[in-house]
């Protein structure tokens, strides 16, 4: 039955589609009060990796049976998304954007652990395959974006202590 697949997919690409624009806003809004963007050159690639991930689940998880544990982790994730973003409020962005004078968000998740949106995304690109059984595609993705994730986290933490 395609249906689960259509539903999740569906559910997930649809929350990606509404947090672009949001996103872009917030950049702008950064960026306006002086803040500037650290190392966009991996930008495309973080881009191209995501639209990757979820293309792949699109053409592979139509027909595919749903495992239910796997599934109820991912929603946990999402719960984890929402916490996250919500603390970071307007601060949240896909781009590196500093502001000088601005001190880190030390709250929320923030007060566990330095990049949990970084987790949450980690977390995301293995789970959601596997929720359709489809582990080669989580091993894929996973390689990809620790690959593109080591270059982004160095990019941020060397910006961030300024």
């Amino acid at each position: 039955m395609i249906w689960p697949a259509v539903a999740i997919l569906g559910f997930v690409t649809l929350q990606r589609l509404t947090e672009l624009p949001v996103a872009r806003a917030n950049t702008k809004r950064l960026l306006a009060h002086g803040g500037h963007e650290v190392a966009p050159g991996h930008y495309p690639a973080i881009v191209a990796l995501h639209a990757t991930w979820l293309a792949a689940l699109w053409v592979q998880a139509p027909g595919k049976a749903v495992h239910l544990l796997f599934l109820a982790l991912f929603i946990l994730l999402q719960a984890f998304r929402v916490w996250t973003l919500r603390t970071l409020g307007p601060r949240w962005t896909t781009r590196i954007i500093v502001v000088p004078g601005e001190s880190l968000v030390a709250r929320g998740p923030y007060r566990f652990v330095r990049h949990p949106n970084y987790l949450l995304v980690i977390g995301e690109i293995a789970v959601l395959p596997l929720v359709f059984g489809l582990w080669r595609t989580a091993l894929i993705f996973l390689l990809l974006n620790a690959a593109i994730l080591t270059i982004r986290i160095r990019a941020e933490n060397r910006a961030l202590r300024g």
